[in-house]
């Protein structure tokens, strides 16, 4: 349905549709990777309980929402032919619903963080920048997968954590060691979202959207994912292990060989795999992120 057809429709939007719109399986990625920040701070965290879940709010129904909001809206053409029966290439968000939603989340998003401090408030700022240029003309930073897969990689994964231990801290800078374990974790997650581009080929191919799988082909962009999301999580393993966390190593490097194994079973057949690899393998990413967090807690 086109974007001039859906403004003619009459019925009432329905918030299941609009929860759908706002993707929720995907605001789990930033609300971990907030919880890890708040676990690597050290600081006692059932005392700090409000914080913990105003942040995981912020993080994920709030500021993740609106970047998928952003996204859905610039991208309804695209949708259109990759998935028609999103809510608004079908119809059940018409009009310009999708960009009302996103400016009113944003907003609201901006409104949340304003009683959580400064840092937050920077980060917020930042956050709502990254998930605007990402999707919307003119900086449409997913027009290049480089570039985007790694403006959604630091947004959800490192400012994330490095927000939830700053909260925690009351503003002070984080501990360098969890700095760099947000950093690598980030960097990874520029190949998981390489993961995600592949069930849009086809769409990207004919908007000239420049994902990587469009870019190198499906096969040389998922090794390539792969190598991403693999090298810093080894990383993460030998640090823990110069650290002396040598248990905390020996979990994640576990969790690492089950990601390397999964990894030779979706470089036979990326294009149909990558759902597969995205769901199963992410998991064991993210549980190595937790792993991590506990890690740079026992040297605070």
């Amino acid at each position: 349905m086109t974007e001039s057809t859906s403004k003619a429709v009459p019925h009432r939007i329905k918030p299941a549709d609009v929860l759908e719109f706002m993707h929720p399986i995907t605001w789990f990625p930033p609300m971990w990777a907030f919880t890890c920040g708040v676990v690597s701070s050290g600081q006692p965290i059932l005392a700090n309980i409000l914080v913990l879940i105003a942040g995981v709010i912020l993080a994920g129904p709030l500021l993740c929402a609106t970047s998928q909001a952003v996204n859905d809206w610039f991208d309804r053409h695209v949708d259109a032919i990759n998935e028609p029966n999103r809510p608004i290439p079908s119809g059940r968000i018409p009009g310009r619903w999708g960009l009302y939603i996103a400016i009113i989340w944003s907003l609201m998003s901006l409104l949340w963080s304003l009683w959580l401090g400064t840092w937050v408030i920077i980060a917020t700022l930042l956050g709502i920048a990254l998930a605007w240029a990402y999707s919307a003309p003119p900086a449409r930073l997913k027009q290049n997968g480089w570039w985007g897969n790694a403006a959604v990689g630091f947004s959800y994964e490192g400012l994330a954590w490095v927000t939830g231990t700053a909260v925690m801290l009351g503003g002070m800078m984080p501990d360098w060691r969890s700095l760099t374990l947000a950093f690598l974790y980030s960097v990874g997650a520029h190949g998981i979202m390489t993961l995600n581009d592949f069930k849009a080929i086809e769409g990207d191919k004919q908007l000239g959207v420049r994902s990587l799988p469009v870019q190198l082909g499906p096969d040389r962009a998922a090794f390539l994912a792969c190598l991403v999301m693999l090298v810093p999580q080894a990383l993460v393993v030998a640090l823990l292990y110069g650290w002396g966390q040598s248990w905390h190593g020996l979990a994640v490097s576990l969790l690492v060989a089950i990601q390397a194994a999964m990894m030779v079973r979706f470089l036979k057949a990326p294009i149909e795999r990558a759902t597969w690899l995205s769901a199963f393998g992410v998991t064991l990413y993210v549980s190595g992120m937790m792993i991590s967090a506990f890690a740079a807690r026992a040297l605070v």
